[in-house]
């Protein structure tokens, strides 16, 4: 799951939200030193993260970029499922794409003085390039796969990564549809959080 899987498990409150986007900039137990909303959400971010390396079905969708990426192969499938749920928006959300990112970047600018520095450094481009819509397009997959290429250490197979997606779209749009519901499920199990609409509300 990338950033904007991430927002939309999060449910309506904004400092779980706010904790989850801030999850992979905190480390072992920093994340005491934060409000109680913020902690949980930090929390979130990482059951999330290891549910969906551990899934069945992730791990299917991982073995169709080993061949290149390897033990990076998650990084190319969590990308690649925000944009699968752009594509089945409609079906997990009622609110509007633009609508929903609108709100998000609306809470997250509100906390901006909380975020770490990693986050501070590239927030501004976060803002500016619109990286959450970004992801709807597969353009949009491939400017993020050549981004990260070039800042961190995953490989640079970005023209297989596409390749790969354009083939198999209607299969990897499958085996997101299979993972979303079982993992909006855990979610609201495990913390109570429901997902999907602002009519419904959560507590920190």
């Amino acid at each position: 799951m990338n950033f904007l899987a991430h927002i939309y498990l999060s449910g309506n409150n904004e400092k779980v939200l706010v904790g989850n986007f801030m999850g992979d900039y905190v480390k072992g137990r920093n994340y005491i030193q934060y409000p109680e909303g913020i902690r949980k959400g930090i929390l979130l971010h990482r059951k999330i993260d290891f549910y969906t390396d551990n899934h069945p079905v992730t791990k299917q969708s991982r073995l169709h970029l080993a061949d290149k990426y390897s033990k990076y192969s998650g990084i190319v499938v969590d990308i690649f499922y925000d944009y699968l749920l752009t594509l089945s928006w409609a079906n997990y959300c009622n609110i509007p794409l633009p609508e929903f990112v609108n709100r998000a970047f609306h809470l997250l600018r509100n906390n901006y003085d909380i975020f770490p520095q990693g986050i501070k450094n590239f927030f501004p481009n976060f803002i500016r390039n619109n990286w959450l819509i970004a992801y709807s397009t597969i353009e949009g997959m491939e400017t993020v796969l050549q981004r990260m290429s070039s800042r961190t250490s995953l490989p640079e197979y970005t023209e297989f990564a596409i390749q790969s997606l354009r083939e198999r779209e209607n299969e990897y749009l499958e085996e997101f549809n299979q993972f979303f519901p079982d993992i909006r499920n855990y979610i609201l199990q495990e913390f109570g959080i429901v997902t999907g609409s602002l009519d419904d509300t959560d507590d920190a």
